[in-house]
């Protein structure tokens, strides 16, 4: 008896690895912490502002903001970087083809992002790709952001696979950690991250500029 083969599936994280968008959002929040009455250069967004928007106001401002305030400057942002990224929106070179051969093969896909609902929808449905994914997970699915796995797991408890069977495309060492964390292998986007930031990662595969060379079936059978 031929024994069934073990199911597999794709997560992908959004914001640097499925669009090339991140030095978007950090201009955004510079200009909206401006707005805000703060003066912070690229560089110190870069290193500071990653994770979930709440957290994220939380972390650097401590209780300065009420909840509500905190979400009000959140929604600001977003609203500001959907207006500015909305004219140059694509998909990174190569994974519209990679999306296309996993349907094929009905390997399932998930997204697990930090991202708000609005930010997915506007790939989603202005890119045409919703039919592809199978699970979304973003901002207010899950009560811990990244390195926390629970993102993670929700995608793949959503996919119905085993964790360890779930190969995550990420693009910064903090997603590389979440899906270490998760006990899932991943390929780097080197979107907005060096490929020596991920030296010490045993879990990533490899690291891309992009989706053009990456044979989704073949890198499948190394998880």
């Amino acid at each position: 008896m031929k024994t069934p083969a073990i199911k597999k599936a794709l997560i992908f994280d959004m914001d640097g690895t499925m669009i090339d968008n991140m030095m978007v959002h950090h201009r955004a929040w510079q200009m909206q912490l401006a707005i805000e009455g703060y003066n912070y250069t690229l560089t110190e967004i870069i290193e500071q502002f990653h994770g979930k928007n709440l957290e994220i106001i939380e972390r650097i401002f401590g209780d300065k903001y009420s909840p509500e305030e905190r979400l009000r400057f959140s929604n600001d942002k977003e609203k500001l970087y959907r207006e500015m990224y909305k004219p140059d929106l694509k998909l990174i070179d190569g994974l519209h083809q990679l999306l296309a051969t996993a349907y094929e093969h009905e390997i399932p896909l998930g997204i697990g992002t930090a991202a708000q609902y609005a930010n997915v929808n506007l790939v989603l449905d202005t890119l045409n790709i919703r039919n592809y994914f199978d699970a979304i997970v973003a901002d207010i699915d899950v009560q811990n952001g990244k390195p926390n796995p629970e993102v993670f797991y929700s995608v793949a408890e959503k996919l119905g696979v085993a964790p360890e069977n779930c190969l995550v495309f990420e693009d910064s060492p903090i997603g590389a950690q979440t899906a270490l964390n998760a006990e899932m292998k991943a390929i780097i986007l080197t979107t907005t991250h060096k490929t020596i930031e991920f030296e010490n990662f045993d879990n990533v595969l490899k690291t891309v500029p992009n989706y053009l060379e990456i044979d989704i079936l073949k890198e499948l059978t190394y998880i």
